[in-house]
């Protein structure tokens, strides 16, 4: 037990033994090679937890809300704004929360032996202490509440109390009654405490009846019988402002309000027939108003009940009535048979308030207030913040926009099964929104499904007004208006088919129009979207056969939609005035079509040349789906495949087919990415294989196995470097396109069913079965080296997805110095070797490029760093401190106070001669001294042994401003007179001679050929006039300096010349040959792009 006491008491008495209830978590599991969690967005209130609030003074309010192991909080004033996220998570989900002055207790666990129960508590978002459990405690904890000097946790049999003075255990409640069986005993999960009966709390019951305890003397006081044996249990509990009133919420739909004292029931409302689900909250409205017809009077009660997003509000005087009902406050159950969470988990209105906040398991939190004038018994809703309440079906990383990168790799859009298109930002939560498809409450009231009136004839619901599921997503946002796009001011998703008359395209869209198109489960029409106004479109494009929408595009400009449909038709419309423009193939004239029927009639239809199929004018439709559709960058060339295993090449504006390519014996297309850049797509087939053909040669370049289960989604990254998979059997796999190998494979627990990668590099983005948020992942190769070899089945690892608190991911920069061990010895033996692979072949370096052209460009950039004033003397220092130059025995520079100021311009023009013609002096005494550098004893070396291999290792190593002094040093001066003799077999070959050798070498060997170049560009921008220039007077005055007779130097000056042609002639040969090379290779490239 932690020794937490607080508010100065002594902890009690010991009762029985404890556990601190914290069990040894299991092993993180290995993370990807590649991406490391990062967080998760689009969590709300996903849990069917219901959120706790806790006023703060008189300003704000708190609420907070589960999301599985962690909770978030939010600020009311501020709009519901996210203000803290918990840390750590819990070990397991959370099961109860409840706020108590400034710390929110959260009980964790589904009492099993490997999780364990636990109760933490937080405060500020951080973990401040731990409340120990009983030993033998197995259930979970269904409800907790805090109150004056009592902490109570019910289960499942019985009730836990510890004291919230020092989180010590108390006792345990438990009751067990003659006649009674085990499941009647048990307790419903609710239990309230009533602020005027003091250590009280009531407990609700499966067979419906209440019991009060006394927390104190843990006695049972009393017991409250259900009216009948047929009420069910007890499923709310719900003290009243009145005096000891008790609200009674049960299963058969029924709400009792009972005098505890007197142990009668004062009101009984019903929602309506014995079939109505149970009520799940109660709550009471305290500001004193909102009763009456006039809602001056007090008396207001809101109820909600399972499997239904309805809030019923209750007038309580003259017997109880509804007064209103709130429609579809929370998304409620489809009758299409999606599976979209549905249901209220809780209703609360705010002490003294006349707001009522509500969250329900459709991954919403919502405000509403109810006005005062004109008085509304009905509340609107003030603030929200929701999510998907479906899992995810489609993922879009906004594209790179051709003006502004503000949007780029920051925004992520995503579409879910309950009907809902998302924006999310990845910078600020707060920016994430629904894009709109008008107001659907206005919608329903006009047709009747919404209305002041209790109940609706109709059985419509809401999402019968919204559009369908959404099945692909297209954007493009290079003619995209933001937030000052025009709409038009007309209805959303206009068909202008059915418009008489024709558009005229200035009238529509003069500051921008849609980017956005999707295709609808199981509808004929695709729907635009304006991405800057956050709303729907203004048109609903119709297929040209009456087909379902299968895929959608949008070329590069922004302008032409192209939809794909179920039949094998695809037809282009212009978004800005909405029409119709194309059809692939093209629609024919009726004397067109006659000419091809008498055509077809007079040739036997036989219209193969060369095993390719040639298609006229009309023809070459999809016999199947079309499953993916593209348009390259320039708008020449439409791209689309089907499930009739056909890939298909489109002259965009005549639409006739150009090429074609057949896969229908070896699998059907799935789907279709595009890669812009490097103009490849993908396409993944059911024979669970990832094929890559280039759009220019139209040629297969990868074909990528290893998928086990279906394909369910795929992207390129951004650099089109690597294709990213995800199939059924849980397991994300990203190949190198270059390699086509397999350099990384992890498993998780859900099935990912969509992902996309970021156009920065930055994050790949996972959507998952049965789970309503996104997964972000960071790339860590944008700072770090993967390698890429190729990896089994044995390699693949079990990964942890990202959580909603960020706890245990890493951002980009963590993910990049994060320690990972390295590779094994067997690893390393996979990588190829970065020596020469044949003599045959021309091998670069392997040195940055920035070092050898900091070689170049040395002399220019010295003089650009050469500083603008000269060094300006430093100020006096204060007399007890001594000079640098005197602390080390060095003569310090006459002040100026003691000379004139002529005096001291000599004595300092003095100081400087003197220190330059010391830096002279010894310059040259280094390069006329007799120890040999390690490069000239390396040169000399490589000579004597005719291998120049460890020189020219050793001069690679050097940096730029080091190889320019070596290669500036070099001595023009034969080395029998320059240097002593090592052997009685000394050279007498020069060290320019060796040099220019040594480069030869290199050339002939075929290595660091452009290290060679540069080099040699150095060499003689230095010591080319020495080459060049054999006066006889200089020679006659070396000659007298150094005792050498006039014929050596002469044969020395003509040793030079004839080395230096050499490497001129293996020079013009080695560039013939990579010349000619380069010649060919470009011929045949040309002759495979060329279309024949």
């Amino acid at each position: 037990m932690l020794s937490n006491v607080l508010q100065g008491h002594s902890p009690l008495a010991k009762r029985q033994k404890l556990t601190n209830g914290n069990k040894e978590l299991p092993r993180a599991p290995e993370s990807s090679r590649i991406f490391t969690p990062y967080r998760t967005l689009g969590l709300v209130s996903s849990t069917g937890v219901p959120f706790t609030s806790i006023a703060l003074g008189k300003t704000t309010f708190q609420i907070t809300t589960s999301v599985g192991r962690c909770l978030h909080t939010y600020d009311l004033r501020k709009g519901l704004t996210l203000t803290f996220i918990t840390r750590p998570q819990t070990p397991t989900s959370i099961t109860a929360t409840s706020a108590w002055k400034d710390r929110v207790f959260a009980a964790w666990g589904s009492g099993g032996k490997e999780t364990g129960i636990g109760i933490w508590v937080f405060k500020r978002g951080k973990l401040v202490a731990e409340i120990e459990v009983p030993e033998g405690l197995e259930e979970s904890i269904k409800e907790i509440i805090a109150f004056g000097s009592w902490i109570v946790g019910c289960c499942a049999t019985r009730l836990e109390v510890w004291k919230s003075t020092n989180y010590e255990h108390y006792t345990t409640l438990t009751s067990t009654q003659p006649g009674q069986t085990i499941g009647q005993d048990q307790l419903s999960g609710v239990i309230c405490h009533m602020p005027t009966l003091l250590n009280k709390v009531f407990a609700g019951k499966q067979d419906g009846s209440i019991e009060l305890w006394n927390l104190s003397t843990g006695k049972l006081i009393y017991t409250f019988s259900p009216p009948d044996l047929h009420t069910g249990p007890v499923t709310a509990l719900q003290p009243s402002p009145a005096l000891a009133i008790l609200a009674i919420g049960r299963a058969n739909g029924t709400i009792v309000l009972h005098d505890v004292r007197a142990d009668k029931e004062v009101i009984q409302l019903s929602t309506g027939t014995s079939g109505s689900s149970s009520i799940t909250s109660i709550s009471f409205r305290t500001d004193g108003i909102g009763a009456g017809d006039d809602g001056h009077k007090a008396g207001v009660l809101a109820s909600t009940c399972a499997d239904s997003g309805d809030v019923t509000l209750w007038d309580l005087n003259g017997g109880g009535r509804v007064m209103g009902v709130l429609r579809d406050a929370h998304n409620p159950a489809p009758s299409n048979g999606v599976q979209v969470s549905r249901g209220i988990s809780r209703i609360e209105f705010l002490i003294g308030q006349p707001i009522l906040i509500t969250s329900g398991l459709d991954n919403a939190l919502k405000s509403w207030i109810f006005d005062e004038s004109p008085f509304s018994p009905v509340p609107r809703i003030l603030h929200r913040r929701t999510g998907h309440a479906a899992p995810v079906t489609c993922l879009s990383f906004l594209p790179v926009e051709a003006e502004d990168a503000d949007y780029s790799g920051k925004w992520l859009m995503s579409a879910g099964r309950d009907q809902s298109l998302w924006a999310w930002s990845i910078r600020r939560d707060g920016q994430s929104t629904e894009l709109s498809q008008g107001n659907i409450q206005k919608k329903a009231r006009k047709l009747g499904l919404l209305g002041k009136g209790l109940e609706s004839e109709n059985n419509a619901r809401l999402e019968d007004l919204k559009a369908p599921e959404i099945t692909c997503i297209a954007c493009s946002l290079n003619r995209d208006g933001g937030m000052g796009a025009s709409t038009g001011g007309g209805a959303i998703w206009a068909n202008i088919a059915d418009k008489k008359g024709t558009a005229d395209a200035s009238e529509f869209g003069p500051s921008g129009w849609e980017s956005v198109v999707t295709g609808h489960k199981g509808d004929k029409f695709a729907r635009t979207w304006f991405w800057g106004r956050k709303k729907a479109g203004r048109w609903a494009f119709e297929t040209s056969d009456g087909t379902e929408v299968k895929s959608v595009a949008i070329t590069l400009c922004g302008t032409f939609a192209l939809v794909g449909s179920a039949a094998g038709g695809i037809d282009m419309f212009n978004l800005q005035s909405g029409m119709h423009r194309q059809r692939f193939p093209s629609k024919l004239t009726p004397a067109q079509a006659r000419k091809l029927k008498i055509q077809h009639s007079g040739a036997g239809h036989d219209d193969r040349s060369i095993g390719a199929r040639t298609y006229g004018l009309g023809e070459g439709k999809h016999t199947k789906a079309v499953t993916g559709i593209v348009v390259d960058s320039l708008n020449r060339t439409v791209v689309s495949c089907g499930l009739d295993g056909k890939i298909k090449f489109w002259d965009f504006l005549t639409g006739i087919i150009r090429h074609e390519i057949d896969w229908h014996s070896v699998a059907p297309i799935t789907a279709l990415r595009y890669h812009r850049s490097s103009d490849l797509i993908a396409l993944s087939c059911d024979d669970l294989s990832i094929r890559v053909v280039d759009i220019e040669t139209r040629k297969t370049v990868r074909e990528l196995w290893g998928c086990v289960g279906q394909i369910s989604d795929f992207c390129f990254s951004n650099d089109g470097r690597w294709i990213i998979a995800a199939s059924m059997d849980s397991i994300i796999r990203v190949w190198d396109l270059p390699t086509g190998h397999l350099i990384d494979a992890f498993r998780i627990n859900d099935a990912c069913t969509a992902l996309a990668f970021s156009t920065t590099g930055e994050f790949l983005a996972t959507a998952h079965a049965n789970n309503v948020g996104i997964n972000l992942w960071t790339n860590r190769t944008i700072f770090t080296r993967v390698p890429t070899r190729h990896i089994t089945e044995d390699d693949i690892v079990q990964a942890a997805l990202p959580t909603s608190s960020g706890e245990g991911g890493k951002g980009l920069i963590e993910a990049a110095f994060e320690d990972r061990p390295e590779d094994t010895p067997e690893d390393m033996s996979l990588a190829v070797s970065t020596d020469q692979l044949s003599q045959d072949l021309m091998t670069l370096s392997l040195i940055p490029r920035s070092r050898v052209q900091m070689l170049l460009h040395l002399e220019t950039i010295a003089q650009r760093n050469k500083p603008i004033e000269p060094p300006k003397a430093p100020e006096k220092a204060p007399f007890f401190l001594p000079s640098s130059l005197s602390l080390s025995g060095t003569t310090a520079l006459p002040s100026s106070s003691t000379v004139s100021a002529t005096g001291h311009e000599t004595q300092a023009s003095e100081f400087t001669n003197s220190q330059v013609a010391l830096a002279e002096r010894t310059r040259i005494s280094k390069l006329t001294s007799t120890s040999n550098s390690e490069f000239t004893s390396l040169l000399h070396a490589g000579a004597d042994s005719s291998n120049f291999e460890p020189f020219i290792t050793h001069l690679k190593s050097l940096s730029p401003s080091v190889a320019d002094i070596e290669i500036r040093s070099l001595s023009p001066l034969p080395r029998s007179s320059a240097l002593p003799a090592a052997s009685d077999q000394a050279l007498e070959t020069n060290e320019i001679t060796l040099f220019i050798r040594a480069l030869t070498t290199r050339l002939r060997q075929r290595r660091d050929y452009e290290l060679v170049q540069v080099w040699m560009r150095v060499f003689l921008r230095t010591h080319g006039d020495i080459i060049a220039t054999e006066e006889e007077e200089n020679v006659a005055e070396t000659n007298r300096l150094n005792g050498m007779e006039g014929d050596d130097r002469s044969v020395e000056g003509g040793r030079m010349k004839m080395t230096l042609r050499e490497w001129l002639e293996e020079q013009q040969k080695e560039g013939e040959r990579i010349s000619a090379l380069i010649g060919y290779c470009s011929g045949v490239l040309g002759f495979l792009r060329s279309a024949r």
